[in-house]
C-alpha cells in the first residue's frame, strides 16, 4: 500500500507513475478524501476541547449552586457532534484505505519505463541454447510418449489445465522439490517452512492478492479461506502485525507448496501442455529485511533462484521488467526465463521482486532499530526458487534425445534412485 503522504506531497509525480504503470487511478479522489479527513480531525479536536472546558465550567457552576441546565444541554449537543464526526471519519478512512488497496506499488528508479514486455531489458544470459541435430519435440509430446504426463486424465478428474504426473514424471517433480529445498536451506541460508495452503482474507490482502485479484483466486464457499496462489502469501505474512527486532533481520524463508490460480484472462494462451496450469508446484523464497538492504537482497535472491538452473544445466536469461509489465506489488522485478527448444524462445520460470514497504504497510510489519529510533516498516522480497512444473518442462525439452528418451540431470539422479535416463 502506498504512503498517503505521496498523495499530499507528490501528486503530479504520482500521476506520472500511475500512467507509466498503465493504471487509471483516482488520485484526486484520495486527495479530496484526505483533506476532508484532516478537516474533520481538526474540528473534532476543537469540539473535544470545548467539551472539556464545558465540563469544568459545569462542575464549577454546580459547586457554586448555579443552574447548569442550559450548559449541560450544550455539552450533550457537542458530544453528539463529536460522535457524528467520528462516524464520518471512520467512513472516510475506510474509503481511503479501500482506494489505497487498489493502487500499485511505486517502481524503483532503475526500472525501464514502457507499456508492456516489449520494454523489458535483458540483464544477462547463462548457458547456450541446445543445438539438436533433429527436430526437438514439445514437452507434451515427449511426456505422453514416455507415459509420465497424462493430460486426458487430468481433464477427466478436474478440468482443462490440470495434469496427472506418473511414474518417473511424478518422481522427478518430487526430486526437484527436494533438490531445491536442500539447496536453498543448505547453501543460501533459508529456513524451511511448511505453511497452510489455505489462508484468510486478511492474509491475502496483506501481500496484495485482495481485493484486486479476487477473480484469479479460488475461495472456499462458506469459509473465509482462500487457496494460496503462491507460498509468498503465507510466508510474507508470518510476521503480520509484528514489530521485529533489527538484530533478527534479515529473515529468509523458503517453502514448497502447491499453488492454485484461476488464470483469469489467459484463455487461449498456452493451451497445450502444462505451461499454464490451475494447480502447480513451486518452491518459494521470501526475504524480510531493513530498507537499506533490500536491493542488495534482491540481487542475492535472484542469484539463489538462478543457481537452481545452473546446477541443473538449463540455459536461461534474466530480464528486468518494465513499469507496464511488472506485478502489482513490486517496486522492481527480475524475470528468469528458461530456454524451451520446441518454442525456440525463452519462457518465464521465476519472478524475483522487491516490494519495498508496500506489503509491510498492508500487513503492518515493522522493525525496531537497535539504536532506539522509531519503529520502521520492513521491506519484503519474494521469488520463485523455482516453479517445479516449468522446470520439469525445461528438463524434458532440453535433455531430450533423438529416440524420445530424456536424460536426467546429474544433480537430480541421487533424488531419483540413480535413474539416468527416462525411456
Amino acid at each position: 500500500m502506498l504512503d498517503i503522504r505521496l498523495f499530499r506531497e507528490e501528486p503530479e509525480a504520482l500521476k506520472v507513475m500511475l500512467r507509466n504503470r498503465g493504471v487509471d487511478f483516482p488520485v484526486e479522489k484520495v486527495i479530496e478524501l484526505d483533506e476532508k479527513r484532516r478537516a474533520i480531525i481538526v474540528r473534532a479536536e476543537e469540539l473535544r476541547a470545548e467539551r472539556n472546558r464545558g465540563s469544568k465550567t459545569v462542575a464549577e457552576a454546580k459547586r457554586a449552586g448555579k443552574d447548569v441546565k442550559d450548559l449541560v444541554e450544550r455539552m450533550k449537543a457537542v458530544g453528539q457532534q463529536i460522535k457524528e464526526l467520528e462516524e464520518e471519519l471512520a467512513e472516510i478512512e475506510t474509503a481511503i484505505r479501500d482506494l489505497l488497496l487498489q493502487a500499485p506499488n511505486w517502481p524503483h528508479g532503475s526500472v525501464p519505463v514502457g507499456p508492456d514486455e516489449s520494454a523489458n531489458e535483458e540483464i544477462r544470459v547463462w548457458g547456450e541454447p541446445v543445438k539438436f541435430d533433429f527436430e526437438p519435440r514439445p514437452h507434451w509430446e515427449l511426456g505422453e510418449k514416455l507415459g509420465i504426463l497424462d493430460f486426458e486424465r487430468g481433464v477427466r478428474l478436474a478440468q482443462s489445465r490440470f495434469t496427472v504426473l506418473k511414474g518417473p514424471g511424478a518422481r522427478m517433480a518430487r526430486a526437484l522439490i527436494g533438490f531445491m529445498l536442500d539447496l536453498h536451506t543448505g547453501e543460501h541460508g533459508f529456513t524451511e517452512i511448511q505453511p497452510p495452503f489455505l489462508v484468510n482474507s486478511a492474509t491475502m490482502q496483506g501481500t496484495g492478492q485482495l481485493p484486486k485479484f479476487a477473480d484469479d483466486l479460488y475461495s472456499c464457499s462458506g469459509d473465509d479461506l482462500w487457496l494460496i496462489p503462491t507460498a509468498e502469501v503465507p510466508l510474507t505474512n508470518l510476521h503480520s502485525g509484528e514489530i521485529i527486532e533489527e538484530s533478527d533481520l534479515p529473515l529468509y524463508y523458503t517453502a514448497y507448496t502447491p499453488c492454485f490460480r484461476r488464470e483469469a484472462g489467459s484463455h487461449g494462451k498456452d493451451v497445450r501442455g502444462m505451461l499454464r496450469q490451475h494447480q502447480f508446484d513451486k518452491v518459494e523464497l521470501v526475504k524480510i529485511c531493513r530498507p537499506e538492504d533490500s536491493y542488495e537482497e534482491l540481487e542475492s535472491l535472484t542469484a539463489a533462484a538462478e543457481r537452481v538452473l545452473q546446477k541443473l544445466g538449463i540455459p536461461y536469461r534474466v530480464m528486468c521488467l518494465s513499469t507496464g509489465d511488472m506485478g502489482f506489488a513490486a517496486s522492481k522485478t527480475y524475470d528468469i526465463e528458461v530456454w524451451l527448444p520446441s518454442q525456440n524462445m525463452y519462457r518465464e520460470i521465476s519472478s524475483c521482486s522487491n516490494c519495498e514497504d508496500f506489503q509491510a504497510r498492508r500487513m503492518n510489519t515493522r522493525y525496531r532499530p537497535s539504536d532506539g529510533g522509531r519503529v520502521r516498516f520492513v521491506h519484503t522480497l519474494n521469488g520463485s526458487g523455482i516453479a517445479v512444473g516449468r522446470c520439469l518442462i525445461a528438463i524434458l525439452e532440453n535433455f531430450q534425445q533423438e529416440d524420445g528418451s530424456v536424460l536426467v540431470p546429474e544433480v537430480l539422479r541421487p533424488y531419483m534412485g540413480g535413474l539416468e535416463v527416462i525411456r
